[in-house]
């Protein structure tokens, strides 16, 4: 983990957790009821994530929420699904850890806080989980980033990502990319909450560098297995044309001891 920037633990959890997370999510899904002026497509290029999420509020305040975010293509001009619901949602977040049982049990679970304890954590603190579909055939790429982009702490290096393959995610459904080693650059682009006033909620600061596609090595894992994050780590996934999904849950903890949650994080 020190050394790449990541670490891949093999059937961490079990067949049974993970299929209780996915029978709790269709639930989740079943009851949806998503006005059509919150109805905001996810996407990671920053003009879209800026027109998309920038201008709503709906994810702004989404981080103390459950809420729903679709894939782009999935919805007509008044806000009506083209396909069945439970086939366009892109996401689910971001506060699945601290409102829903089965995925607050996972969080909080006594593996995951000895992990933790092996890493070195003090005083961790959750700050954000996800349920990601990467839908069949639609699942939209995750463009390389950083996460400490978008969750900034000073000093940096305190954010890191427990990510939960719910299902196998193989190179052919979107599992993620890696650079080696790429965690101990610092960061060069940081999104912000913008003035009030402006015409989006939120902003880049800073450039994105252009990456080496070389460098990337894809890190396929099995239904159960657990791959850590550390913040600053470039990662990626492509685009989903196969026709199997890649559910995953994941969520982030911060390591907040001697640290600074930065102000300006959406």
């Amino acid at each position: 983990f020190h050394q790449d920037g990541f670490l891949v633990l093999e059937h961490f959890f079990t067949p049974e957790e993970c299929d209780s997370m996915r029978e709790q999510i269709q639930g989740i899904i079943a009851e949806m009821e998503v006005p059509p002026h919150c109805r905001t497509e996810f996407s990671t290029k920053e003009g879209e994530q800026l027109q998309a999420q920038g201008s709503s509020d709906y994810f702004l305040t989404s981080g103390d929420k459950i809420r729903f975010f679709f894939e782009k293509g999935v919805l007509d001009e008044r806000g009506n699904f083209l396909i069945p619901k439970e086939r366009s949602v892109s996401k689910i977040g971001h506060a699945l850890h601290a409102h829903d049982p089965v995925f607050k049990q996972i969080t909080h679970s006594p593996k995951v806080q000895e992990l933790g304890r092996k890493l070195g954590l003090e005083r961790p603190v959750v700050v954000q989980s996800m349920y990601i579909f990467k839908q069949p055939g639609i699942g939209g790429e995750v463009t390389p980033h950083q996460d400490a982009t978008f969750l900034h702490t000073e000093p940096l290096g305190r954010v890191m990502g427990f990510w939960i393959a719910l299902e196998d995610a193989t190179q052919e459904n979107g599992c993620l990319w890696f650079i080696p080693g790429s965690h101990t650059n610092g960061i060069t682009r940081r999104m912000v909450r913008a003035a009030s006033g402006a015409s989006t909620c939120v902003e880049f600061v800073g450039s994105e560098p252009t990456y080496d596609d070389s460098q990337f090595i894809p890190v396929p894992i099995s239904k159960g297995g657990l791959i850590l994050i550390h913040g600053e780590v470039v990662h990626k996934s492509e685009l989903n044309s196969s026709e199997f999904s890649r559910h995953v849950f994941t969520f982030h903890i911060m390591e907040a001891k001697d640290t600074s949650w930065s102000k300006e994080n959406w």
